[in-house]
């Protein structure tokens, strides 16, 4: 079997060791920002990440950026725990840039000594007005010549909590004419009367993500800093803040990006996301229509079709916006190997044998999964009156139509041929109930000559005396066009697609009355659906994808 290619990352990975690098100091580290769930977009750097460190046999830090208190909770640290752990992944150390906040300190104290950062007194307004543009520099601060000693007893007040929010920041001391807008005195604290979900109140001073990130990875040791591309401008501020701390001790991490994963239909920004929350249009960070892990999982999405989504898609070093029919392809995949057939029926018609024998049931032997010899096979009770989906019923059709139709015979899954006889309507014309014959010496398996004859439907059928009512929730895709999120100053909720969830009453053989919340079906010619509920009997499925692809391109 041929090695698996190497991404660019890996690549990288091999240069440096050719080049010296010890294996023994590769250590990796996925850094989320506990401010809301972790979606698709995060599997990629949870994978990447994880990946590299089975590869390397290195170990992978969980670190939690968690500097800004305002939007930061605890039970978002859970919920990403939750989630990784979920997907398969363990690691190393589970570690906080709030464990740093003395460490950041004292260095930030070591760059106003070495007159590489000031305090600034201006407004947030002030310093953006003096940054300049991509074509034309910057201008310095009036505050930028501060003396050293003003600036640490500054620094130090700030912290003591003696100045109110957005009255000091600190900022570096880099080059207000780079050509790099983040080198133009990038701010590196700010006054912030917040409490934190770990540290409390002990702080009133937090760091900004560009002054933690690299120092975070240097105090673990980080080999590899992985981020997606849109932080590959932050990389020569990454550096420089290394360089202003020189000498260092140790490895000195490096940081690479790689293209995030975007994907059709959906909308990855957590801040969106939760306003999609906020406003109503979803009930959680984990309903089954949200990207995210957790909303994913509720869906019934398997970790294993997760990693092979991301896997399929590859590291990239170009953004690119990879179609949600193969998210739903490799969900679709793993579920066919893994989920026992069923049998229920979402839109009922009753349908009545009238050469049946009264009151007679019968248990039919049905296969649980043919794609796994080990799933054995159930019984499922058959009787003269059953439901079968009022769309596989016409009173006239033509000849394309193969499912049940007056006149015409169809197999019902496991049993007998039947016939379509005549109609019962209410006073509206609806169908009530559809009258059949049967044939029977034509049941499954039964090794007789009309058990082998040949007739173009199958349909899929309960007994109505036997059946248990089920509720499902039928998801569909949140937006209804490809790029919500294109036009950033547009808002996505404009593309919100009404017909995203739909509930409907159905009935289900009676073989899942004990299966547990999370379990997973093929509802036979319908989907794929998993349990999310079962409590004294009240059973609720969630749709988690269709047997084919209904969205295709044409």
């Amino acid at each position: 079997m041929a090695e698996k290619r190497l991404n660019f990352i890996e690549h990288i990975i091999e240069e440096d060791l050719r080049s010296g690098l010890s294996p023994d100091v590769l250590r990796f580290r996925f850094p989320p920002e506990p401010n809301g769930h972790l979606h698709i977009g995060h599997v990629k750097a949870i994978c990447l990440n994880f990946n590299l460190g089975h590869r390397y046999n290195a170990p992978v830090n969980l670190r939690f950026d968690d500097t800004n208190p305002a939007k930061e909770e605890a039970q978002y640290v859970e919920a990403i725990k939750n989630d990784i752990q979920w997907l398969g992944f363990h690691w190393d150390k589970e570690c906080y840039a709030s464990d740093y906040f003395s460490q950041l300190y004292k260095w930030a104290k070591l760059l106003i000594n070495k007159g590489l950062a000031y305090v600034d007194s201006q407004s947030s307004e002030q310093i953006s007005e003096q940054k300049g543009t991509p074509n034309a520099p910057g201008t310095n601060s009036p505050f930028r010549s501060r003396p050293i000693e003003e600036n640490l007893k500054l620094f130090e007040e700030m912290k003591e909590g003696k100045h109110q929010e957005g009255a000091h920041v600190l900022r570096a001391k880099i080059d207000m004419a780079a050509p790099n807008m983040l080198l133009r005195d990038p701010v590196m604290y700010r006054i912030l009367f917040q409490p934190h979900h770990r540290t409390g109140n002990d702080w009133c001073i937090y760091p900004m993500y560009d002054w933690t990130h690299g120092e975070s990875d240097y105090i673990e040791q980080i080999s590899h800093s992985l981020c997606s591309l849109e932080f590959k401008p932050h990389r020569d501020l990454y550096d420089w803040f290394l360089d202003a701390l020189s000498p260092l001790k140790g490895t000195r991490p490096k940081q690479r990006e790689f293209a995030r994963l975007n994907l059709s239909y959906t909308v990855m920004s957590k801040r969106k996301l939760k306003a999609l929350i906020d406003q109503g249009h979803v009930a959680g960070w984990d309903d089954p229509r949200m990207p995210t892990i957790s909303g994913l999982r509720k869906r019934g999405y398997t970790p294993e079709a997760l990693q092979n989504f991301v896997n399929t898609a590859g590291v990239a070093k170009r953004d690119n916006i990879i179609d949600v029919s193969l998210l739903e392809f490799c969900a679709r995949e793993h579920l066919n190997k893994i989920a026992p057939r069923v049998m229920a029926v979402l839109n009922p018609v009753k349908l009545t044998i009238q050469n049946y024998p009264s009151g007679q049931t019968e248990w039919l032997n049905a296969e649980n999964n043919p794609e796994n010899e080990e799933a054995g096979e159930r019984e499922i009770p058959f009787s003269g009156n059953l439901y079968i989906e009022r769309e596989d019923f016409k009173e006239e059709a033509n000849r394309k139509f193969f499912r049940l139709s007056l006149g015409k015979e169809v197999r019902l899954k496991n049993a007998y041929i039947i016939k379509g006889e005549e109609v019962i309507k209410d006073n509206q014309g609806k169908i009530t109930e559809i009258i059949c014959s049967y044939d029977p010496l034509s049941k499954s398996g039964s090794g007789t000559e009309e058990s082998q004859r040949k007739v173009k439907g199958t349909l899929h059928w309960v007994s109505a005396e036997h059946a248990l009512p089920i509720k499902v929730n039928l998801y569909d895709r949140l937006f209804s066009v490809e790029e919500p999120d294109k036009d950033k100053e547009s808002d996505p909720e404009e593309f919100i697609n009404p017909h995203s969830l739909e509930r409907v009453n159905g009935h289900i053989e009676p073989t899942v009355s004990n299966a547990s919340k999370g379990e997973k079906f093929q509802f036979q010619r319908l989907g794929y659906f998993v349990l999310d509920e079962n409590k004294d009997g009240n059973l609720v499925f969630n749709k988690t994808v269709g047997l084919r692809d209904t969205w295709s391109k044409n």
